[in-house]
């Protein structure tokens, strides 16, 4: 089964004050961490949005390996890179999980664990830490098109997954990382403070 991977990245950051794509974190870009995270969970294709900043990215970023996708209506949210990326996907692509950039703490172990789902007959699947859904999700194709009418503003598959709970298997991922954004300047300095801590002997 052909299960892509789908990082959207294509905000500008305001509250962080730059593209969340070209923030470092550990040595990394965010948007090669999430890309690193996707492909060693086993999605392939891995497809990229941007947005802001596109032609800074592309300069600052290794994204090789990964198809890049340009969200010209970036502006009017995360539903549009959702939209974007799904559209731009190969037919022969079964199903995708979804990742965000801003959430470093995501490991391959959560994306294995959507994939196992989706090979057990899930239709849609979302990580969960303590019980609360979160990011990644896996959507089946057959979702696409009701998740992209769903979708509106930074909503992106929230809506669908919401509406249809009997269709949506939660896979608890609580042992294999966290959820953790990297919304403002704050939360980046207690990231770095945490990585730093777990690299130490």
């Amino acid at each position: 089964m052909t299960v892509a991977g789908l990082l959207l990245a294509a905000g500008e950051g305001r509250r962080i004050g730059r593209p969340k794509a070209l923030v470092d974190l550990g040595g990394r870009l965010l948007v090669e961490r999430g890309l690193a995270t996707l492909t060693a969970g086993g999605c392939t294709p891995v497809h990229v949005v941007l947005g802001a900043a596109h032609d800074d990215v592309l300069a600052a970023a290794d994204l090789a390996g990964a198809t890049v996708v340009h969200n010209r209506d970036w502006r009017t949210g995360l539903a549009s890179s959702l939209r974007t990326g799904l559209a731009s996907l190969p037919p022969d692509v079964e199903a995708v999980v979804v990742a965000l950039v801003d959430q470093p703490l995501v490991t391959p172990e959560a994306i294995r664990r959507l994939r196992q789902a989706y090979d057990e007959g899930a239709v849609a699947a979302v990580a969960t830490y303590d019980g609360l859904p979160r990011n990644p999700v896996l959507l089946a194709r057959t979702t696409w098109a009701d998740v992209a009418a769903q979708a509106s503003g930074d909503t992106g598959a929230r809506a669908y997954l919401r509406a249809n709970p009997d269709v949506t298997t939660p896979v608890p991922c609580d042992d294999v990382g966290a959820p953790d954004d990297v919304d403002t300047p704050e939360q980046l300095t207690t990231l770095r403070r945490r990585l730093l801590a777990e690299s130490r002997p």
